[in-house]
């Protein structure tokens, strides 16, 4: 099974990945996302219940998915713009 923190983590790195609700919702909207990762206390119900792209729920907190996305701070949402040499639209 592909580990979502690795994965993010590579996409990050090597691909474009924008953080934030907000950010996240217009990447959606503007039809830029490939993929969402949501925190499990993210706020958005419009990131919740979306269907125009795959969302993944990543059973931690926002500041454990800030940390694993290497940010100094919390994120309750990421959008994959380009996952670059990452797996990650796999999972």
């Amino acid at each position: 099974m592909i580990d979502i923190g690795r994965a993010l983590k590579t996409a990050v790195q090597t691909g474009k990945v924008v953080f934030g609700v907000q950010q996240t919702e217009k990447a959606v909207k503007n039809g830029e996302a490939k993929m969402v990762v949501i925190s499990a206390n993210c706020p958005s119900q419009f990131l919740k219940t979306t269907t125009s792209v795959p969302v993944r729920q990543f059973e931690g907190s926002n500041m454990e998915l800030g940390a694993l996305a290497g940010k100094p701070f919390s994120v309750s949402a990421a959008a994959i713009i380009d996952k670059g040499a990452s797996n990650i639209l796999s999972l």
